[in-house]
């Protein structure tokens, strides 16, 4: 008789319990500054380096794959890891914690942002975000410079790129029409030349850092070997927590109602991120700012410098857009405008993030199998190169309304295009952090206000 234990009895027996991943993920979601690059090297750092619960080369292997999926491939990474340790239910509070506490943030930042910006006159409110904002328009250009010269390996792919630029910049052509015809293309053009697809996400130095846990010959936990009945399980489960609150705001308060558009527009927001938060911005001011008119390009830009300050994926910027719509509009009433933004903020984020929790606890075992398969791989890689140009895009909207507060005919502001070039050269020539770079902008920001 074999009373040798199970592959899943050894892993319980010999990794952290789940008490103790419950304490990292919580802490992980308050310390998760930086972006996505930060987030990702806190993990390392934590679970490859320090407490060894995974080796470098099984780190990297979720990591790739994160990076094929739509949606915040930082939190879709604590995701995995958390399922690949501790199951399904691992899974969803490695996600979870890493949301919450930046949802929570950002709903209180949104509160006082319209209590002492829109409504107030506040000096020194004022001063701050007179200094972040150009300091975001730099950060914008250094992601498109880093998602570039991480994908776009040869000609053709700089070429999507470029094509990708024009439509949406001379042509105004909408972000997921894009998105279709770069897949379509990758797709077409893989079959005959897969050479040019073959584009590695991120590279490994195989650094190894002792033994770990799950390590690289540890075999593949039962959990996680594919299954059609997890599958449809998954699916289906998934699907009800997307079709019955969506069919329950449409019920109550109507199709056209801006609880029930702004949970429509992120549902398909979120399908359409690949390439992380920076990808899914175009998409969102298209739609916010320009056709629903939720919030002003402004206010925009003022979101995605609370969404750069706060922990969590940024991609959480969504929520901020929520809560002004809501707010904006008196959804609940002139007298309960917090209620119905804390409430726009929370329907924007179940909408956005659900679909993250399906890709990972329902597709991972699917991608592990199919990963290497050229079919799958060219339309994502063909669709992260016209990313660089859609960012691109974003980044010379920032530029111009930061610099141009007025439109053309108005002064160009030098201040804000000083404060810019030392952000650059902050991010650029010298490797600050997103964090550091905000904050010293901020006080930049702050200290011309108060002196001029």
């Amino acid at each position: 008789m074999n009373n040798k234990p199970s592959l899943v009895e050894e892993l319980e027996i010999e990794s952290i319990s789940f008490w103790q991943a419950f304490k990292f993920w919580l802490k992980l979601g308050f310390i998760s500054f930086g972006g996505p690059a930060g987030q990702i090297a806190v993990m390392h750092q934590e679970l490859v380096e320090e407490k060894k619960w995974i080796s470098e080369q099984r780190f990297m292997h979720a990591l790739n794959y994160c990076m094929l999926l739509p949606g915040p491939e930082a939190q879709q990474l604590a995701t995995y890891i958390g399922w690949l340790m501790h199951k399904t239910k691992g899974g969803i509070i490695a996600g979870v914690l890493f949301i919450l506490p930046s949802l929570f943030i950002l709903i209180g930042l949104s509160w006082i942002y319209v209590i002492y910006v829109i409504y107030g006159n506040v000096p020194i409110i004022a001063g701050l975000f007179y200094g972040i904002k150009p300091a975001v328009a730099a950060i914008v250009f250094h992601a498109t410079y880093r998602i570039g010269s991480r994908s776009l390996k040869n000609k053709f792919l700089w070429g999507i790129a470029i094509v990708a630029f024009l439509a949406i910049f001379i042509f105004n052509i909408p972000f997921p029409f894009i998105v279709l015809c770069a897949a379509i293309l990758g797709y077409l053009v893989g079959k005959k030349h897969p050479d040019l697809f073959i584009v590695s996400t991120h590279q490994s130095t195989q650094k190894s850092y002792g033994r770990a846990i799950i390590d690289d010959d540890t075999p593949t936990p039962e959990h996680a070997i594919f299954k059609w009945s997890h599958l449809i399980k998954i699916t289906v489960i998934a699907a009800l927590l997307w079709v019955i609150p969506l069919a329950s705001l449409t019920a109550v308060l109507g199709w056209s109602h801006s609880y029930t558009q702004l949970a429509w527009f992120f549902t398909k927001a979120a399908l359409l991120t690949f390439g992380g938060a920076y990808a899914v911005l175009p998409y969102v001011y298209q739609g916010a700012v320009g056709f629903y008119h939720w919030l002003t390009p402004t206010q925009m830009i003022d979101g995605l410098a609370l969404g750069e300050s706060t922990p969590g994926p940024l991609i959480i910027v969504v929520a901020f857009v929520g809560f002004l719509a809501a707010y904006n509009h008196s959804l609940l009433g002139a007298e309960h405008q917090f209620i119905a933004g804390a409430l726009g903020a929370i329907i924007v984020t179940w909408f956005t993030f659900i679909f993250s929790f399906f890709f990972i606890l329902a597709g991972a075992p699917i991608i592990e199998s199919t990963h290497n398969q050229i079919k799958f791989t060219a339309p994502l890689t063909a669709i992260t190169a016209a990313v660089v140009g859609v960012i691109l895009n974003l980044a010379l909207f920032l530029c111009y309304h930061v610099l141009w507060p007025k439109g053309f005919e108005g002064n160009f502001n030098y201040i804000s295009a000083i404060i810019a070039i030392f952000a650059v050269a902050a991010l650029f020539k010298f490797n600050q952090s997103v964090l550091r770079v905000i904050i010293g902008s901020a006080l930049v920001g702050l200290t011309i206000k108060l002196i001029l």
